[in-house]
């Protein structure tokens, strides 16, 4: 197992890549109980043998519960087991008893996950933590014996069995809610940047797709994604671009980073934004703020020429930062804490 890691009210588990995978899509089947059956029992006193009618209805079917958790590991849990169930109602009883309502099976989904089920087509999203939702009922229990008793039939056999449950094939869709998305191509220092401003433990490398996952930390209670590095044609699904373009889609700013020691800056963002556009879903209208970043690594006369290129070419604040800088580093993190003000 990886290590815990907790960030506010957030608990994300950081796995080891040796032993389990982050999951952020599964498939697996559901089935809400069967309600138990109504008896046939009749009523046995001193005074009679042979009563009236006292069979007891069965029990309702256990209900099949989806819970939002605020924790990105929950559909780990389906990467092995497939199938759950939910308990079946209890048979009635006689004298007149209930039978027992079967126990609800309740799953925890991490918070922005979008369920689907397969046969139906039918959608929803978890969308806040503690949110509950029933996907599929129980059955309703049997009618005991006693239910048909009237002045026309005193002693009757009639019995109702329960109603099976409901259930079928589900797909699960984790798109990560983050407060920011850092996104760019492969080694334009998004990991690095993270490691820096929160205390996240994104591998870094360099060479493309050294973050496979999106990773997350917290920067004084928001939350940041690093985002995986895009390559030329994701939205069309080349690579891994499809998989990670959807959970960009549920951050609220985008950190386009584009590093100082690329020759072509523009053709560098023109690329990644090519991708954004493509893709669609809301993601060219979010807010998007360009990050020149391992500044580092040139004189600040050409940092500044750089700096005015972006902004000339894309319209957008442009930011500086660099890691190996302190000062910078500093600025960086002061004025992205006055943007997310400025959302509230």
């Amino acid at each position: 197992m990886g290590e815990v890691l907790q960030l506010g009210d957030f608990c994300f588990l950081v796995y080891d890549e040796k032993t389990m995978a982050f999951t952020d899509e599964a498939r697996i089947h559901l089935e809400s109980g069967k309600g138990g059956d109504g008896v046939v029992r009749w009523l046995r006193t001193k005074q009679s043998a042979w009563g009236g009618p006292s069979g007891g209805d069965g029990g309702r079917g256990g209900d099949v519960v989806l819970v939002g958790v605020r924790d990105l590991a929950a559909l780990s849990q389906f990467r092995f087991e497939k199938k759950f169930k939910a308990e079946n109602g209890e048979a009635g009883k006689g004298e007149l008893k209930h039978g027992s309502n079967g126990a609800d099976i309740v799953l925890k989904i991490p918070v922005g996950t979008l369920v689907r089920v397969v046969e139906t087509g039918e959608e929803h999203e978890i969308t806040a933590e503690d949110e509950r939702f029933v996907l599929f009922r129980g059955g309703y229990g049997g009618l005991g014996n006693a239910r048909f008793k009237s002045s026309t039939n005193q002693n009757p056999y009639q019995q109702t069995v329960g109603k099976k449950g409901k259930g079928g094939d589900i797909e699960m869709v984790l798109k990560i809610i983050a407060d920011a998305g850092l996104i760019g191509l492969p080694n334009a220092g998004k990991s690095s940047l993270l490691n820096a401003l929160t205390r996240a433990k994104s591998k870094i490398g360099d060479y493309p797709f050294t973050t496979l996952e999106p990773n997350l930390g917290e920067f004084y209670g928001r939350i940041l994604a690093d985002i995986p590095g895009l390559i030329e044609g994701a939205s069309s699904g080349r690579g891994l671009g499809i998989k990670f373009l959807r959970h960009v889609e549920r951050t609220g700013i985008l950190l386009h980073l584009v590093s100082a020691s690329t020759d072509d800056p523009i053709a560098a963002y023109r690329e990644v934004h090519k991708e954004i556009e493509a893709f669609g879903h809301g993601l060219p209208e979010k807010r998007e703020i360009v990050v020149l970043s391992k500044t580092d690594l040139l004189t600040p006369k050409e940092v500044e020429a750089k700096k005015k290129l972006l902004a000339k070419e894309t319209g957008r604040e442009v930011l500086t930062v660099s890691i190996a800088d302190d000062a910078a580093l500093k600025t960086f993190s002061d004025r992205l804490t006055a943007i997310f003000a400025e959302k509230k």
